[in-house]
């Protein structure tokens, strides 16, 4: 039995309490909301984002940090993209030398353009940092569904570790050393799933979906690779696998947001009616400008930011994508 301290108690937070808990791990959830811990406690249900998913009374609940970070084997950090750094910052003085971080947050920072790793070991310079990734929507973690994922580690021994820990007869895990590459799909799909939820919104059908997924992992695998990761990567579970669940399921919160752009929200409107962090909104803006810093074209991305930050409307940006010059599908 290992003691797990997980950092967030949203979604995905409270989805991997329930498997590591299946696991015989030792598991104890943090979170600043007292109210919400409150109610976890009272109620061993998290009412509003996994409904009917009931909490084992082995599970730990607690809004103190020192708490759930001290003397643990691991540590989950799953709070979302934005939180990132501030939380990171507020767990450093109770962060043990080579304590171990699983990040399974997707994002990159806005302002730096930095991944989420590269975060956490900024703010956490004595930790293991690691991530976790791959098609896994919460909804159906939480109700034991099949699901695969790739564990990031720059040491083989530390992904095996912790594939041991996670890994069961529903949630397959594959092990990586490109952490790199895994966090850029996990970031970028959430942008191309924007876009194919302004299709959905407008009524456009499954091709032109199909067209996104395709031509979005092109854009995907094209700056990765620009930026170091493994072209392998992008068209693995964290890269194609993620994009197509993204972009497909209703459970995707970006697809979601989308779907309500292309009907004629606003960005504002559609972010509170999800009534949840989506984390595309927030990589489009770095992912266009990592693609000026790297000279990548991005042309579904450049019209997903035109839509967020400059007010084109959803019918002209697939307009200008669809009009775009003439071009052979394979790259050189």
């Amino acid at each position: 039995m290992k003691k797990i301290g997980i950092i967030g108690a949203g979604s995905w937070g409270t989805a991997l309490a329930v498997l590591l808990n299946n696991n015989g791990q030792q598991v104890t959830v943090w979170s600043v909301i007292e109210d919400e811990i409150e109610m976890l406690k009272r109620e061993r249900e998290h009412k509003d984002k996994l409904p009917g998913i009931i909490l084992s009374e082995d599970i730990q609940f607690t809004t103190d940090l020192q708490e759930a970070i001290q003397g643990k084997d691991l540590l989950v950090l799953a709070v979302p993209s934005p939180y990132t750094r501030s939380t990171s910052r507020k767990m450093k003085e109770f962060v043990a030398e080579g304590q171990i971080i699983v990040n399974v947050a997707k994002g990159i920072e806005e302002d730096t353009m930095k991944t989420l790793t590269a975060i956490i070991e900024e703010e956490i310079p004595q930790a293991v940092v690691t991530v976790l990734s791959g098609p896994s929507h919460a909804e159906e973690v939480g109700r034991g569904l099949p699901t695969a994922c790739v564990v990031g580690a720059k040491k083989e021994d530390i992904a095996v570790y912790i594939q041991e820990i996670f890994m069961n007869h529903v949630f397959r895990v594959y092990t990586s050393d490109d952490i790199l590459g895994i966090e850029l799909g996990g970031a970028l799909k959430n942008v191309i799933a924007l876009a194919a939820g302004v299709a959905d919104g407008l009524g456009y059908g499954d091709n032109i979906k199909a067209a996104l997924i395709t031509r979005g992992i092109s854009e995907i695998s094209r700056l990765g690779a620009a930026m170091g990761g493994r072209k392998e990567t992008f068209h693995g579970l964290t890269g194609t696998g993620d994009l197509i669940v993204t972009c497909a399921s209703m459970h995707s919160r970006n697809r979601r947001a989308g779907i309500l752009i292309g009907k004629g929200y606003s960005v504002d409107e559609a972010m509170k009616e999800v009534k949840m962090i989506v984390e595309g909104v927030y990589s489009a803006k770095a992912a266009l400008q990592l693609s000026k810093k790297y000279n990548v074209e991005l042309p579904i991305i450049e019209q997903v930011a035109a839509v967020l930050f400059e007010g084109e409307s959803p019918r002209a940006a697939v307009d200008a994508l669809m009009g775009r010059e003439k071009k052979s599908e394979l790259e050189n």
